[in-house]
């Protein structure tokens, strides 16, 4: 539900850690991240929002490419990084790690998940993922054009109110959708709309108990690392890449403030 917000916070993206991560972040109001299964048309929507406004390169440290972007949109100013198209946050490849690090880390002001509408299902497997560690983000639902084309109705409204987020249908490749997208990442972004994402509540009591003190330990040791508790729990199911970055400092580093990156 939309809900009036003064905003006060607002941006809440995680500046030092953006900055490691290899963003200039001069003049910039909002930080956008773009997520998405392979095959979505995610890079079409990037295209469709950021035109020629564009710049390619690598992830820090990493042969996987990187593209970002910026449009302005009522007077704001917002840099939209196009994260490398997965299947999953669970980081068992280098693609997942460094889309996860950074919507995780970087903490963006919205995050736009693009799903193939015409394969929903295994589409949300990410942005359930996703909506674990961001309350702030939008769905865009592409390729609304084959769903007509093929008969398949979806409840978009219904859908948005199971997932608390704002849900657009779109197709990204007849630019349909566009406008109304970019106004759900405004109002997002501003703290006009308030998301209440759906969180998977299926943990038990005795699980809950041993995130919440891991995670406090964690805030000890690590005092501005961003979403603690996920971090906690990826640490209990033994998510090797999460292990790896504490034996290497790696994660100490990550909440530290840093130079700005030139880019």
């Amino acid at each position: 539900m939309s809900t009036p917000n003064t905003c006060e916070t607002c941006p809440v993206h995680h500046k030092a850690n953006l900055q490691k991560l290899g963003l200039n972040l001069d003049n910039i109001d909002f930080v956008l991240a773009l997520a998405g299964n392979p095959n979505t048309g995610k890079s079409t929507v990037f295209n469709n929002l950021t035109g020629l406004r564009q710049h390619t390169g690598n992830w820090p440290g990493k042969t996987v490419a990187r593209a970002e972007g910026a449009y302005v949109y009522n007077d704001r100013r917002y840099k939209m990084v196009d994260l490398p198209g997965t299947y999953s946050l669970l980081s068992t490849s280098t693609d997942e790690e460094v889309a996860r690090n950074f919507i995780l880390f970087g903490q963006p002001d919205v995050t736009i998940i693009v799903a193939d509408a015409t394969r929903l299902e295994r589409n949300l497997n990410l942005t359930l993922q996703i909506l674990e560690i961001t309350d702030r983000a939008v769905l865009c639902l592409n390729m609304m054009d084959e769903t007509r084309r093929s008969n398949i109705e979806i409840d978009v409204r219904g859908l948005s109110k199971e997932l608390g987020i704002p849900v657009i249908p779109a197709s990204a490749r007849r630019r349909e959708g566009m406008d109304q997208l970019l106004a759900a990442v405004e109002e997002v972004a501003s703290g006009t709309y308030v998301c209440r994402p759906h969180r998977i509540k299926s943990h038990s009591p005795k699980l809950n108990r041993a995130i919440a003190n891991l995670a406090s330990k964690l805030a000890v040791l690590y005092p501005d690392l961003p979403n603690a508790q996920w971090v906690a729990l990826r640490l209990l199911e033994g998510d090797n890449s999460i292990m790896e970055a504490i034996r290497s400092g790696e994660l100490g580093e990550i909440g530290t403030s840093v130079e700005p990156a030139q880019i």
